[in-house]
């Protein structure tokens, strides 16, 4: 069931947006060669906590950490480690979700760490072109698949693969609620109206290949199928009367 945000509940959203892109704001400058993504969590986890919020992560459905760190080939979902070290070139994508007040606050952001490549650094570009180019399109009475349509229509034309097994989402009280936002074109009968709240969070991988796959180990971590880079961003939104409101923007 969709659930539509009364004035009292918004507010609560913004606070808990805000303070989610507060922690990316925060960790930026640590995202450097040489330090682990261990050391990142940790950082993010005593922000997090120091003003008065939970890190939504942290035991999600088993989910041992309090951010999920991605570094090139992963897709989404990657646990931070005190083995897993930042080099120069690389890309990962930070992803904060904050519950504040009893409500949630998601975005993610993928970062370039030292020097990196003209060709990954447009990757990473246009993967956020693309989330931008999603969330433009929300307004009351639009149909929820123009979405997914801006998205693939932009993406399509530098031969990139969108990722279809990982979704935005309606998002509240709960971390994940209804509906799913799908990153390409599809066809439903869902309508933006007024009062939702939910996530624009497209994964887009260098090759034309969208596929992924999960590792079996830990049972979290995603990979792209041929070892192609990976990038992505996420905000939360809020339809408003007339347009939306980029809740995790500052």
């Amino acid at each position: 069931m969709i659930t539509y945000k009364n004035k009292a509940e918004q507010k609560k959203m913004r606070q808990a947006g805000k303070l989610a892109a507060q922690v990316l704001e925060f960790i930026e400058p640590h995202v450097q060669p040489g330090i682990s993504t261990e050391a990142l969590n940790t950082l993010c986890h005593d922000f997090i906590v120091s003003h008065h919020a939970i890190p939504a992560p942290l035991n999600y459905h088993g989910f041992p950490k309090s951010i999920c760190t991605s570094v090139n080939h992963v897709i989404c979902h990657g646990i931070p480690s005190p083995d897993d070290i930042l080099t120069d070139g690389d890309i990962i994508n930070i992803d904060i979700t904050v519950i504040k007040d009893g409500f949630h606050g998601d975005t993610s952001k993928t970062f370039l760490v030292g020097n990196v490549s003209e060709k990954n650094k447009l990757l990473v570009e246009r993967t956020h072109n693309a989330m931008m180019r999603g969330i433009a399109v929300v307004k009351p009475g639009v149909p929820l698949h123009k979405i997914g349509r801006t998205i693939e229509k932009y993406i399509n034309k530098f031969g990139y693969g969108i990722v279809e097994d990982y979704t935005g989402h309606g998002i509240g009280i709960k971390f994940h609620e209804e509906p799913s936002v799908l990153h390409y074109d599809h066809t439903d009968d869902i309508m933006i109206k007024e009062g939702m709240t939910f996530t624009v969070e497209p994964m887009i991988n260098q090759s034309s290949d969208g596929r992924s796959i999960t590792d079996k180990k830990d049972g979290w971590t995603v990979y792209t199928t041929d070892n192609a880079l990976s990038a992505q961003f996420e905000h939360t939104i809020l339809v408003t009367a007339t347009g939306h409101e980029i809740l995790t923007q500052l």
